[in-house]
């Protein structure tokens, strides 16, 4: 879920839109790798500018696109997919996480919301070994009684943290999104 773009196409804008080195995790089906390939010109087309990177990661299935590296099927909160990102990462940091992720809905609302954040959390907990500092993490939450929780987190590590509600999502959904910018880097974090 390292991703650095301006997605308009769900109504987000980064503060670094200059970012070349992208993960998407919860990936499936591709619509925001797809624009974050655009964005960063990782499809290599554009020979006057420098080529990015864009990783996607999901459990499921994810059909080839070109600009894109892909791991799937993987469980991000699997410390082997956490190795694994950082293998294929070039320089094993990226500039973003995106985090389009949810857990499959059992229909009641606060389980669906507690597994959603722990989801966020692990992802979070990842941070110090894949972000750049500096960086930028987006996250899909439902709004619910523990996203203070994951509020409180990311604003002990990142400088700015906005809640975000895109215009594409209907009125009525709880879905909004952790915008934070400027992460600090966490002291003490060991690169293995």
């Amino acid at each position: 879920m390292l991703v650095c773009a301006s997605f308009q196409r769900k109504g987000f804008h980064t503060a670094r839109s200059h970012c070349k080195k992208r993960t998407d995790c919860g990936a499936a089906p591709g619509a925001w790798s797809q624009v974050a390939v655009r964005k960063v010109k990782a499809a290599g087309t554009d020979l006057s500018s420098p080529v990015g990177f864009v990783l996607g990661v999901d459990l499921l299935h994810i059909f080839p696109l070109e600009g894109a590296t892909f791991l799937c099927p993987a469980d991000v909160t699997d410390p082997r997919t956490s190795q694994r990102i950082l293998e294929l990462l070039p320089g094993g940091r990226a500039d973003v996480i995106l985090s389009d992720m949810a857990p499959n809905a059992t229909g009641v609302r606060d389980l669906d919301h507690d597994r959603l954040i722990s989801l966020c959390l692990s992802l979070l907990g990842m941070t110090p070994d894949i972000l750049h500092p500096g960086g930028t993490f987006l996250c899909k939450t439902w709004a619910g009684s523990q996203s203070r929780q994951l509020q409180r987190r990311l604003t002990e590590e990142f400088q700015s943290v906005r809640i975000i509600k895109p215009e594409a999502s209907r009125k009525e959904s709880s879905e909004v999104y952790f915008l934070a910018t400027q992460y600090r880097g966490r002291k003490g974090a060991v690169r293995q």
